[in-house]
């Protein structure tokens, strides 16, 4: 998600309806004006228009300021139907499964998105409505804390769990402070003031071993997210962290497919996945809404059968194109010294510092199997990697040979 200038106007309407990326290379007719709407479930579609003066985003000091006072009957008691979950980066790659996952099961779902969203803000607020059909849409700048809680202010109910997809775009180093972090933690506090109880949080599992920027600002957010558990008996989060997802291991079909050959770091055996697809990801983290086993868990989460290396994936491409297979192995010291010459550069050149950060990720891509890590044997566990849901890579691979990539496009994330 990329920072963008503060909305002077809120529109909430009711809808009717790293992977190393690609390797080197409604209105009403009328206006209702009003500053608190008492909605009843669902909510009705109207436009909620206020200013708010334009400002830089603000250090959060504290999270739980102003907080409003828990229910005495948790949420988990009520119906799906009256329960208000509040989903940021809603529009995202996950989040908009999410989003539908969650109206599937009954939720009442309020979800926060930009003006213009999607990949360089290709999306109008109508592409939004139509894509988050069956949500109740509240256009807000998650990246500014005033605005956002007077967005959810506005919507005049209070919100039982926040579901946070949030992530930054490129993995740049600002981008992933202003989002990973700060923009996660203002969705915490603005949740928080209007009632949440429980914390969904997307994560990722290659937090474990923090090499990049992006890794360290999420687990200083998911640090910050169990104290506020502590803190606090009657609040509960989930931290989900998931393996390797099918689009970042899509971007060779085509080439494959072409005839070419499949692309890999040494032997192909550097790293390893569990890979799982959107929509089982989502079901899992809408599980994470209700679901008691869940409560104040971190929760490593991959798809089904056995851990694959860049090998076995290529074999599996190589078998459904009917090829025989052919492989480019690249050196891995070739990543190394790209790094360490953009490195030098940097101290020069401090512009190149996302540069710099983009090489890094590749090369942890390129080596770090995303399972769960064994800190003890300082191994990756494949069968410690929990397996989840029914979609196969071999599935979305037949997929994409039909189909192509569209709707799994890597944009602003692509690194190469």
């Amino acid at each position: 998600m990329s920072a963008f200038a503060p909305f002077s106007k809120l529109t909430l309407q009711s809808t009717k309806d790293h992977n190393f990326k690609q390797l080197l290379s409604s209105h009403f007719i009328n206006h209702v004006q009003v500053s608190t709407v008492p909605y009843a479930i669902p909510f009705l579609s109207v436009n909620v228009p206020f200013r708010v003066n334009s400002r830089k985003l603000k250090p959060i000091t504290a999270l739980a300021a102003s907080t409003i006072e828990s229910p005495k009957i948790s949420f988990r008691g009520k119906n799906p139907k009256d329960i208000k979950v509040l989903v940021v980066g809603s529009t995202g790659y996950i989040g908009k499964f999410v989003v539908k996952e969650l109206i599937n099961k009954g939720f009442n779902v309020i979800a926060i998105a930009r003006e213009k969203s999607g990949i360089k803000g290709k999306n109008s607020k109508d592409d939004t409505l139509e894509q988050l059909n069956g949500a109740n849409v509240c256009f807000s700048d998650v990246t500014n804390l005033e605005s956002l809680e007077k967005s959810v202010e506005n919507l005049g109910v209070p919100i039982d769990v926040v579901v946070s997809c949030l992530a930054s775009r490129n993995g740049g180093v600002k981008d992933s402070w202003l989002i990973d972090y700060e923009a996660t933690k203002n969705s915490l506090v603005a949740g928080k003031k209007f009632g949440a109880s429980h914390f969904v949080l997307l994560s990722a599992i290659c937090v474990q071993k923090p090499l990049l920027e992006f890794q360290r600002a999420k687990l200083k957010f998911e640090a910050e997210l169990m104290k506020e558990a502590e803190m606090d008996d009657g609040f509960t989060y989930s931290i989900v962290r998931p393996t390797a997802f099918f689009k970042s291991l899509g971007g060779q079909v085509e080439l494959v497919k072409d005839g070419k050959p499949y692309v890999m770091f040494g032997d192909g055996k550097l790293c390893a996945c569990k890979p799982i697809s959107e929509q089982d990801l989502a079901s899992f983290i809408a599980d994470c809404v209700l679901k008691e086993d869940k409560i104040n868990q971190v929760l490593p989460i991959g798809g089904p059968g056995k851990a694959l290396t860049p090998l076995e994936q290529a074999e599996i491409l190589f078998k459904l194109v009917g090829k025989e297979p052919k492989f480019l192995r690249v050196p891995i010291e070739i990543m190394d010294f790209a790094i360490g010459l953009l490195d030098f550069l940097v101290k020069i050149f401090p512009s190149l510092e996302d540069a710099a950060e983009f090489g890094k990720i590749g090369r942890y891509y390129a080596a770090e199997s995303m399972l769960v890590w064994d800190p003890e044997t300082g191994e990756y566990n494949a069968d410690a990697t929990p397996s989840y849901g029914k979609d196969t890579l071999e599935d979305f691979f037949q997929k994409v040979l039909k189909e192509g990539m569209a709707g799994q496009e890597l944009g602003e994330q692509t690194i190469f």
